[in-house]
């Protein structure tokens, strides 16, 4: 006998819940690093976090290939989101609309898709895992959207990310952008921010 995956609930209200978290992500978007919350109760599969969770079932349909982390690629998360959202799961990176990864084991930022002059919109938006996001610490944005600078702590980001965002930041129009998970808080870092690391002022 084959094996079954008992696959979890989505929104209770899909309408409703849809436009919620649609919300919070363009909240998120236009006020960077400013933290946003997704509705309550979704328990989406391990290692799928609430928000990562959220953000597919708002915006993913069969017109948005997703790629995930292989830490976070397993039967029960796959059958979620097929279930849920329909979407096509690709195996590179750059063919993926949104890719979602934890801190430790997201890849360079130049393996996602930059998206062209032209078509700038075709970028990856990647959403990041991580333990913990607070309104203050080591990271300073500036850029559209912040009125002068902005503070943000996220732990265990990998060495070196700082260097690619900047990197990916000068590459504008084209560039990914960031949406930052830690259970149902997120936070965005559009590629126009400017993320700098140091004591708070």
């Amino acid at each position: 006998m084959a094996d079954t995956i008992d696959i979890r609930p989505g929104f209770a209200d899909p309408v409703i819940e849809s436009q919620q978290v649609f919300r919070a992500v363009l909240d998120a978007m236009a006020r960077p690093g400013r933290i946003q919350s997704v509705p309550d109760g979704l328990t989406p599969p391990a290692p799928l976090a609430v928000g990562s969770a959220a953000f597919c079932l708002a915006l993913a349909d069969h017109d948005t290939p997703v790629w995930l982390a292989p830490g976070l690629r397993n039967p029960a998360t796959l059958a979620f989101l097929r279930f849920h959202c329909g979407c096509p799961i690709v195996e590179e990176p750059e063919s993926a609309a949104f890719a979602i990864a934890d801190a430790a084991g997201l890849p360079a930022l130049d393996s996602f898709a930059m998206g062209s002059d032209a078509w700038p919109e075709t970028s990856t938006t990647v959403v990041v895992q991580v333990d913990d996001l607070q309104e203050r610490g080591p990271l300073r944005l500036t850029g559209p959207g912040i009125e002068t600078a902005h503070r943000l702590s996220v732990p265990g980001l990998r060495p070196g990310l700082p260097d690619e965002w900047e990197a990916n930041r000068k590459l504008f129009p084209c560039g990914v952008d960031l949406v930052l998970v830690a259970g149902r808080r997120i936070a965005a870092l559009p590629r126009t921010t400017t993320v700098t690391v140091g004591a708070e002022d």
